[in-house]
């Protein structure tokens, strides 16, 4: 939980029970977001198109609420969410997960990238395998979704998957300050408040975590 909030034209600081950890939210000299997330500090995504995958970019490119989304580059051996909140010092329950998850149903595949907060895990063999309404669902296999997706393995993230598939979101997602979620690529992630996620074009907003 936050203990405190601080609103400037320069800095916000929201400063967490963690000692070392502070969540810092500012505004650039172009008035622009930037985030600061343990020894994390962002840049604007679209100003930085090398880190992102190219579908990541593209997905951006056409979000009216591409402005709020911002990308840092990682040691791309710091890609897994655990390793990257214990060498970055960013709280565990700022990150959140993106799995692809895949179906059946009278043959016809149905597919789904599904988000949720890191802490948790995604409902596979209830809530999921109710939505996309098939006998049963299991992980995408890695190969296939990196392939399908154009993004990096570690790095694959909701923002930018083809559009025949579906995006879900746990809730709890929106209540995280600043998200820390894949770009597409292992060498960076993204930096964006929770409840922008919830506003992902397309994305349906419900329950899915346990």
């Amino acid at each position: 939980m936050l203990a405190s909030w601080e609103y400037s034209t320069q800095v916000t600081c929201l400063v967490g029970d963690h000692r070392a950890n502070r969540i810092c939210i500012g505004m650039n000299v172009q008035n622009r977001p930037m985030y600061s997330l343990g020894t994390l500090h962002s840049q604007p995504a679209l100003e930085r198109p090398e880190l992102l995958a190219d579908p990541v970019r593209a997905a951006l490119e056409s979000w009216d609420l591409a402005s709020h989304v911002e990308v840092v580059e990682i040691d791309p051996e710091h890609a897994d969410t655990a390793t990257l909140c214990e060498v970055a010092q960013v709280p565990a329950e700022s990150g959140a997960n993106c799995v692809i998850i895949s179906g059946k149903r009278a043959g016809e595949e149905r597919l789904a990238a599904v988000l949720v907060p890191a802490h948790r895990r995604a409902d596979v063999n209830n809530a999921i395998k109710r939505l996309l309404d098939v006998r049963k669902c299991s992980f995408h296999p890695h190969e296939r979704a990196v392939e399908e997706t154009g993004m990096e393995y570690g790095g694959i993230t909701p923002i930018g998957v083809p559009a025949s598939w579906r995006v879900l979101i746990d809730p709890g997602v929106g209540d995280i300050d600043i998200c820390v979620i894949g770009s597409g690529v292992r060498r960076s992630k993204i930096l964006v408040p929770g409840h922008v996620l919830l506003n992902l074009p397309g994305a349906e907003v419900v329950p899915l975590a346990l």
